[in-house]
């Protein structure tokens, strides 16, 4: 009888003790996904730059579509404006716009004549992608990153870039 009393508190005492266990490690769990969240929403907060217009005195430029999430082969419109108060020159007609994958393989850069380009405070061009990189292949879903890169008058570099999503 005595045996039966000693087993039954020893089997009280390991389910006492593997509560606890569970209840620490499901604290530990949801601590780790809280701050996993919050990591990467930051991240993905850093990446999706949702303003994409601003003007600024001095050199600036800025990078508009209308708007960040595309189906795919949806044509993509994208803005290049002098958001500042300088003009900006470019080396060509493409006014250095360049697609690229997050990892920075270049996708799509338009073919333009090799002529000195310049943009006016205020003025903008505008391009129309098709989701075609320069090879002639679709490209895949993702996250992609329009960038576009200028100097001003002192020879300093002007650049900007922003992303928008292609979704199936």
């Amino acid at each position: 009888m005595e045996n039966q009393i000693n087993s039954s508190k020893g089997l009280k005492n390991q389910e006492i003790i593997l509560k606890e266990l569970l209840a620490k490690s499901l604290i530990l769990f949801i601590g780790v996904g809280l701050i996993s969240g919050l990591v990467l929403g930051v991240y993905l907060f850093d990446i999706k730059n949702t303003s994409q217009l601003v003007y600024v005195e001095g050199s600036s430029i800025s990078i508009v579509t209308e708007k960040s999430d595309f189906k795919k082969g949806e044509e993509i419109k994208i803005w290049i404006v002098n958001s500042g108060t300088t003009p900006l020159i470019f080396s060509d007609a493409s006014y250095g716009l360049r697609i690229t994958g997050l990892s920075g393989m270049l996708m799509y850069s338009p073919v333009a004549a090799q002529v000195v380009s310049q943009l006016e405070p205020g003025d903008e061009i505008e391009f129309s992608w098709d989701q075609i990189k320069n090879n002639n292949n679709a490209i895949l879903e993702g996250l992609y990153k329009i960038s576009a890169k200028g100097v001003d008058k002192q020879g300093n570099e002007v650049k900007r870039s922003t992303t928008v999503t292609i979704w199936k």
